[in-house]
């Protein structure tokens, strides 16, 4: 592929963007070489500033589960910017995207729209601690909750993906402070979870949890040990904050919670609830969420909270999912990416000194790079074969050459979107093993 465009764009960004990039993964640098410069989507391809077309399977990192451009969404997008794209006062569009989803969703009885998954999390702690009159959170090593400061301790996400060190602890920059009210805990641990509730329980005002960690490789947990955490939540009188930005409206419309009946005090949601728009949401109890400022005590405010274009985007986006087939397309090409991948992959794999496991929640997927012969299913970051990412870069640049677009890094997921076919995931699978059988 020719690359001279995005090359002379690339060059013109590292002058005037820090990095040349305004979110640290898309500089590739854990695969190496110049970023390529996309101008365009069209259902589920993406065109560069070359010309070159691109079976796209990043998704703009999980929002566009309709593809690029819906037409039902593009028309939406139009007819509101006519009327105007903020306003700074309350909108009919609040009310409809926030019924849509209190009347579907069983443990949202009340919701508050914020402008990213970062600002619904930083939000539903500080709702969670002036609800509790308690400071400390737990959170688990690995999970990604945002860039705000006291959520990143040992995150994963862009911090793995840049250092390669799963002991890193967080971002320079983060005060000690702030992380000395985050207490980090090993995933899929329940006894080192009791003891630290039987310790500091008085303390705790929440526990968060990705309710499928997807930030560092993808992590299915135990809905044993979601369980457990919910349980001690209630026995310490702790809230429990599902952590929906990536899960929900993808794991089916109610996403991990409503598809395994938990009930969790507080969620955040993203990415798919903007419809590819900056937005985020919280919500929750009623009883807990009326502590939050004008109501309550609790403040949180935003300019451009409940804007109207991400809130027309969301709520058709929703609506589409909610009314139409998209979950059933979306489990069939799942299930046909799966059994592609074992019919084709597996074997491919027998002479190679690696193995990959097909890591799969509905339409997320993960390539598990893994040792030969270990075939454990990994539920935490420490886990990770640490030479993944060297073998991740050759797949990954050919793939991108023979017009695949994947995630630049190897800790991070694949999105499948409702435009791809079964041709596309033969497209997909063919080129894989193609990747693999040219790695010595």
């Amino acid at each position: 592929m020719d690359h001279n465009n995005s090359n002379k764009i690339w060059q013109e960004s590292v002058k005037y963007l820090a990095g040349g990039v305004n979110s640290p993964v898309r500089a590739y640098g854990s695969v190496g070489g110049n970023p390529v410069v996309m101008k365009k989507g069209e259902g589920a391809f993406l065109i560069d500033e070359d010309n070159n077309k691109y079976l796209d399977f990043v998704n703009s990192w999980g929002p566009l589960i309709l593809g690029h451009c819906n037409k039902e969404l593009v028309d939406v997008l139009k007819n509101q910017v006519e009327k105007g794209t903020s306003f700074g006062t309350i909108t009919k569009a609040e009310n409809e995207l926030a019924r849509l989803i209190c009347e579907n969703i069983h443990h949202v009885e009340m919701i508050r729209f914020v402008n990213s998954g970062t600002e619904a999390v930083m939000s539903a702690l500080r709702l969670a601690r002036g609800y509790t009159s308690k400071s400390k959170i737990i959170k688990f090593e690995g999970c990604y909750h945002g860039h705000h400061d006291s959520m990143l301790v040992k995150a994963g996400s862009g911090l793995l993906t840049f250092s390669g060190d799963i002991s890193l602890s967080s971002s320079p920059g983060v005060p000690e402070s702030f992380a000395e009210d985050t207490i980090v805990l090993p995933l899929d641990e329940e006894e080192i979870l009791e003891k630290t509730f039987e310790s500091l329980g008085d303390k705790i005002a929440a526990v968060i949890l990705e309710a499928v960690p997807a930030n560092s490789g993808l992590l299915p947990q135990r809905l044993e040990f979601v369980k457990k955490i919910q349980i001690l939540c209630e026995k310490y009188s702790a809230l429990f904050i599902a952590d929906e930005v990536i899960t929900g409206f993808r794991l089916g419309f109610s996403g991990f919670c409503g598809k395994y009946n938990i009930k969790p005090d507080l969620v955040t949601y993203g990415k798919i609830i903007g419809g590819g728009l900056p937005v985020g949401a919280f919500g929750g109890k009623k009883e807990i969420m009326n502590h939050l400022s004008p109501v309550g005590k609790v403040y949180q405010a935003g300019t451009l909270s409940g804007n109207p274009l991400a809130m027309a985007a969301g709520y058709t986006s929703l609506k589409i999912l909610k009314e139409q087939n998209v979950y059933e397309h979306l489990n069939n090409l799942a299930t046909y990416l799966k059994s592609s991948f074992d019919k084709l992959i597996m074997p491919a794999l027998n002479a190679k000194s690696f193995t990959i496991k097909l890591v799969q929640e509905e339409s997320i997927f993960w390539l598990n790079i893994r040792e030969k012969d270990s075939d454990e299913l990994i539920r935490r970051v420490d886990k990770i074969w640490q030479d993944a990412a060297g073998i991740y870069k050759q797949i990954f640049w050919h793939m991108l050459e023979n017009g695949i677009h994947i995630a630049p890094s190897a800790y991070e997921v694949g999105f499948l979107s409702h435009p791809m076919t079964k041709e596309d995931i033969d497209f997909f699978i063919n080129n894989l093993k193609t990747a693999i059988d040219k790695i010595d």
